[in-house]
């Protein structure tokens, strides 16, 4: 029977009435803003308006959570496989612009300008990739994880293993970034210590993905996203509104990127600054293009984001899904170049070059949670460029107070913020738990187990791996993009291989893709841990930042050479992967089956 045929009615209207609903709910929030605007006019403390902004948003994406609880396995993981393109799209933009795109990249383009476009790149380009070598087949196959995909195609327990063991790896160190930056915003606009406010986003990300799986973290998600966007969006385009008279900052930054440079080399403060628009300042040609290519193939690896594929109604929708999961995550990185650039600008007119003693109360505010930094080195009293360092994490958090625009506006990048890492924690938890609990525990120690077990299970494991997380993200490892980068190199060099080559090399063994698996994940961990933790020289100059670069060639190059060195898989495997690589078709493979032998 198919799914479409499973749909109980009130499901069906509930579908129709999709655009109605986040229409509605968009237009609360506005209100919701405007009134909050309104409280700051009649006096009420910014304390106040940060709490509502932060708690009342949680609640709602909590309230979604209760609202699409379910206790049926096919939706706590697939979603039932009842989302429509459109909206899977936008559930994806939210599952991926995690607290590394609204929070980190900005900062970073305004650290590095040039070299930070090396993100953009790669992580847009990464979803050409999922559209033509991944998405559409995945969700033909019918798996329910990317470990799923492994076990059937590759015959075994132990392939998918090794799958889980990448995943974890590459999940548990995203998922701790996006912790992170949640107890960033919770530390700076709840005033409580950031040990403290990493726990605070817990209750959140927990209530969504714990109570209804990957149907509850769905429609969260698409909530998230609207959320994300408008707060990312609304701060730009009134500092471009400020700054050049036109409310489009994504064509008038130029202007702004001009002005930054004549600062730069007329402005005695400002001595030092490097430029913004010139390319290989901090990144050459080799740590630049391989930080591209590492992020592109790390996006068509991540098991969190492939998993958003599995749970459209269609293959046909599925690579529909995947064309519109760009086009909402361009939204935001075409504008984050230009969030750079309008706030840099602020910063070199209005805070460098300023007295000490007379900086803006946001340079003490963020000092507090140490992400700024002032000294006054030659004791002159004046802020020089050298003296004066600001955390990339900060930067658009910080931005609308950096500019002086209203506190609700700050407010409200904090809820953009906010929602972005919970929207990526709750995908990236679900993926992990939905590994240990279906991949491990059903698969291979309890097959028998009956759906309320399985699904116990999933929720024990899901909150055990949200307190690690958040234990670990407590000691501030490293940066929200460094944490971010490992983990799509971890992902890249443990999964992307076995996954392209077993959909477009029929000849890929099980001991190839096996042998792949480990080398390559093994390669870029021994690098990763040696040059960070351990003092290894770097080979070739190459940042562990792009690990994989080492990681990804030596996985596709043990996967063939094992391959051809072991015996073919059976005919009946190579037809069934033939008739995953048509485009039309139902899906082959369903709950309860296997792939042949």
């Amino acid at each position: 029977m198919s799914d479409a045929s499973k749909t109980a009615p009130g499901r069906s209207d509930f579908l129709a009435n999709l655009g109605r609903v986040y229409a509605i709910y968009t237009g609360g929030f506005i209100g919701f803003v405007l009134l909050l605007a309104l409280l700051e006019q009649l006096g009420v403390p910014n304390k106040i308006i940060g709490y509502l902004f932060v708690f009342l948003t949680i609640g709602v994406y909590a309230l979604i959570g209760i609202i699409s609880r379910t206790a049926q396995l096919s939706e706590y993981y697939v979603a039932g496989r009842r989302v429509p393109a459109i909206y899977n799209g936008m559930a994806t933009g939210s599952d991926w612009m995690s607290a590394a795109s609204f929070i980190g990249m900005a900062g970073t383009l305004y650290l590095l300008g040039y070299d930070g476009l090396a993100f953009v790149l790669g992580w847009t380009g990464g979803y050409v990739l999922v559209a033509i070598l991944l998405a559409p087949y995945l969700r033909k196959f019918g798996a329910y994880t990317v470990p799923d995909f492994l076990g059937a195609r590759y015959g075994g327990n132990f392939a998918r293993f090794v799958g889980v063991i990448v995943l974890m790896s590459a999940s548990f160190t995203y998922v701790v970034a996006q912790v992170y930056g949640t107890g960033i915003i919770a530390s700076r606009f709840l005033g409580m210590s950031f040990e403290l406010a990493v726990f605070v986003g817990l209750a959140g990300i927990l209530l969504c993905s714990m109570l209804g799986g990957m149907r509850a973290v769905t429609w969260t998600q698409v909530a998230q996203y609207i959320i994300l966007i408008i707060a990312y969006l609304v701060p730009v385009v009134l500092l471009s509104t400020q700054v050049t008279g036109v409310p489009i900052p994504q064509i008038m930054y130029g202007q702004v990127l001009e002005q930054i440079e004549a600062l730069r080399t007329t402005k005695e403060a400002l001595a030092g600054a490097p430029s913004h628009v010139q390319p290989f300042q901090t990144y050459d040609p080799l740590n630049f293009f391989g930080l591209i290519f590492c992020l592109m193939v790390g996006t068509a690896s991540l098991p969190h984001i492939l998993m958003r594929y599995f749970t459209t109604p269609s293959v046909r929708e599925a690579r529909q899904s995947v064309a519109w999961s760009l086009f909402f995550i361009f939204l935001l990185y075409f504008t984050a170049p230009a969030y750079a650039a309008f706030a840099k600008l602020e910063v070199y007119q209005n805070v460098i070059g300023t007295a000490i003693a007379d900086l803006p109360a946001w340079v003490r505010l963020w000092g507090e949670v140490g992400l700024v930094t002032v000294r006054d080195a030659n004791g002159d009293g004046i802020l020089q460029f050298r003296e004066f360092s600001i955390n990339q994490d900060a930067i658009v958090l910080a931005t609308p107070e950096i500019a002086g625009l209203p506190y609700v506006i700050a407010g409200l990048v904090a809820a953009g913020g906010l929602a972005a890492a919970l929207s990526t924690a709750d995908g990236l938890l679900l993926a992990i738990a939905n590994a240990l609990s279906h991949d491990i525990y059903y698969r291979m120690v309890d097959p028998n187990a009956n759906a309320k077990r399985r699904l116990i299970v999933a929720r024990i494991l899901l909150i055990g791996v949200a307190v690690v997380a958040a234990y670990v993200a407590s000691t501030r490892p490293a940066g929200i993009l460094a944490m971010v980068a490992w983990a799509f190199s971890i992902a890249a060099s443990g999964l992307f291989p076995a996954l392209v080559m077993g959909v477009w090399w029929k000849r890929t063994t099980t001991a190839g893709a096996i042998a792949g698996m480990i080398v390559g994940y093994g390669v870029c961990l021994y690098y990763l841990i040696g040059t960070q933790y351990f003092g290894m020289p770097l080979w070739f100059g190459v940042r562990n930042i792009s690990c994989g670069l080492f990681g990804i060639p030596a996985a596709f190059l043990t996967t063939w050479i094992v391959s051809l060195l072991t015996p073919a898989p059976s005919q009946a495997m190579q037809d069934f992967i033939d008739s995953i690589r048509t485009p039309r078709g139902a899906v082959r493979m369903i709950e309860g089956e296997h792939a042949p032998e």
